[in-house]
């Protein structure tokens, strides 16, 4: 399993957001400058991430997006699912019946392997992310 673009640069700019936005909305050109990402790609990945309900607007000369909750309240899992969908490694732990789950020697791991991811996304927050980064 790989993490698309999409979703490493939607943590980027979650993180840039919460790093930048104490003062008012951070625009998408602020963004788009101090992450290096297109802002035409940027404007879609906020547009998910507005839609999944992380990030809010201001329309306007002094616009631009802020979090939607506190960066404490936000996961890398909310965020990744947001714009990954589900990270299961293969469909039968998805929730997507297998006839052959129940004798599949390989089920087992899969199984333990997206519960080990869960467990680290949905344990590691946005603010975590944050102060990891300011202490480099």
């Amino acid at each position: 399993m790989m993490i698309s673009t999409k979703g490493r640069y939607a943590l980027r700019i979650m993180v840039d957001i919460a790093k930048f936005g104490g003062n008012g909305p951070v625009s998408v050109r602020e963004i788009a400058g101090r992450q290096d990402i297109s802002e035409k790609y940027m404007e879609q990945i906020v547009g998910v991430l507005t839609k999944r309900g992380l990030l809010r607007s201001i329309r306007g000369a002094q616009g631009g997006y802020y979090l939607a909750k506190k960066a404490e309240e936000i996961t890398v899992g909310d965020i990744l699912r947001a714009t990954e969908g589900d990270l299961a490694p293969t469909e039968c732990v998805a929730g997507k019946p297998c006839k052959r789950s129940a004798s599949c020697p390989s089920h087992m791991v899969f199984k333990k392997v997206y519960s080990a991811i869960n467990d680290v996304i949905d344990h590691v927050r946005l603010c975590d992310l944050v102060s990891d980064q300011t202490e480099e």
